[in-house]
């Protein structure tokens, strides 16, 4: 193949250039740059054919540069100790940490986000325990977790006439006992959480059932923690209190109030009223959303059987002649 040149481009530019570990590799550059030097031959079919190299478009000059081949960058560290670079073998096994500690199974590893979500559902029991209540111009913290049983204490119980008067139920059924070992801890946040619940539901006026059936002395509270509610409500609240009715009043709560009458402000006796039925409430307020117990439907019933009972052995004892009068007729 006479008169064909072969010509032997760069394929790709960005090709990394060896690294100068030899000193032949310098040559062949500087043979290249050299315009006195003939370019080498192969040999095709026994002649001699000239071979053209084209070089790449980079600096190949001496002098150290940014663009320069044999930068310091190069040339700082001399020649490459390929020895003593850290190269991954063969072996993967050699990468683990090589420690006396437990490796769990497949099956035993913890799922990813197990943890966080953990965190989280700590958190938000957290947050579900503590509730921050405002009571006039301070906010209180309540244990709602140690309150949980005794929330019933009291609700919302719709509303009356025009506007947004509210009808608060107070069920004195769902207080604690008085014997419990952290009775003053639970009182102490139970009022907190009537108080502040007292404020969120009041808008403008409003009323106040005060459920008083089915309630042994031992749930009672004391006149010191009802004197302590009433002083921390807020003016504004004291003001819109329009009426307070005491269903099933007990001779306890009527001498309670008639000892503390003189205490108490004229204005504030005369919202007090007694109510002796859940028909004669019916009478005052709507009794739509008023949430009346099971404690105190069963207690009015069983007064009404009582009572009716009594009824019903005066009329016999009319009716029937004295036993003096029965033994003279028979004589």
């Amino acid at each position: 193949m006479e008169g064909v040149e072969l010509k032997e481009e760069w394929q790709d530019e960005d090709f990394p250039i060896p690294l100068p570990e030899d000193d032949s590799i310098e040559a062949d550059i500087l043979d290249v740059t050299d315009p006195d030097r003939q370019p080498g031959s192969l040999e095709v079919n026994g002649n001699k054919v000239r071979k053209k190299l084209v070089a790449p478009d980079i600096s190949l000059t001496l002098d150290p540069g940014e663009d320069s081949l044999w930068s310091d960058d190069l040339d700082e560290g001399g020649e490459v100790d390929l020895d003593g670079l850290d190269t991954p073998s063969e072996n993967s096994d050699e990468f683990e940490w090589e420690d006396d500690l437990p490796k769990p199974k497949t099956t035993e590893v913890i799922r990813k986000g197990s943890i966080t979500e953990y965190a989280a559902t700590e958190e938000k029991e957290d947050g579900r325990r503590w509730r921050m209540f405002r009571i006039g111009e301070q906010d209180h913290r309540v244990d709602m977790k140690a309150i949980e049983p005794y929330k019933k204490v009291i609700s919302h119980g719709g509303y009356y006439g025009d506007g947004l008067n509210a009808i608060v139920v107070f069920a004195v059924c769902f207080m604690p006992e008085s014997g419990q070992p952290n009775y003053r801890y639970l009182m102490d946040n139970l009022f907190k959480y009537v108080i502040g619940t007292l404020e969120l539901l009041v808008a403008e006026n409003y009323m106040i059932i005060y459920l008083n059936g089915a309630t042994t002395r031992r749930k009672m509270p004391s006149l010191g923690w009802l004197r302590r509610c009433y002083q921390q409500i807020d003016r504004r609240l004291r003001k819109n209190l329009k009426s307070l009715i005491i269903v099933h009043p007990s001779w306890f709560i009527r001498t309670l109030l008639a000892v503390t009458r003189p205490f108490i402000s004229s204005k504030f006796s005369q919202k007090i009223r007694y109510v002796f039925n859940l028909a004669e409430l019916a009478e005052l307020v709507p009794m739509e959303y008023v949430g009346i117990p099971e404690c105190i439907k069963q207690y009015e019933e069983e007064k009404f059987k009582k009572r009716q009972k009594r009824v019903d052995q005066e009329l016999n004892g009319k009716q029937e002649p004295p036993k003096s009068e029965q033994t003279s007729m028979q004589a």
